[in-house]
């Protein structure tokens, strides 16, 4: 298997599996937004809560140049965690989040 289409399969699983976790208050729900071609996956939030609109993005991953992207992690374990777990490089994973100034030092690629 092509090592993009492994990643691709990767992200996809474990955005499903947070997609699939009931929000505990409000009436939120999780949706998940899948762009093979583009190789875009977001993973948004949106509802009411306390007759407020929820309308966020909990998860944003890219995969660029051979490389996966984290531009958004609004998860508590954290999405690099998650696909180190899944069995992907920290050299393969891009904390987008985080200024190029500071990736140089974590364990995870800076470009």
């Amino acid at each position: 298997m092509d090592t993009l289409d492994n990643y691709r399969q990767i992200i996809q699983k474990i955005l499903n599996e947070y997609a699939q976790l009931p929000y505990a208050y409000g009436e939120l729900e999780r949706q998940l937004i899948i762009d093979q071609a583009a190789n875009h996956y977001l993973l948004l939030t949106l509802g009411w809560e306390n007759n407020q609109r929820v309308h966020g993005c909990l998860v944003h991953i890219d995969l660029i140049n051979d490389k996966i992207w984290i531009q958004r992690d609004g998860t508590e374990y954290g999405m690099a965690n998650e696909l180190v777990n899944a069995g992907i490089p920290k050299n393969k994973i891009v904390l987008a989040f985080q200024p190029a100034d500071i990736r140089q030092y974590t364990e995870f690629a800076v470009t």
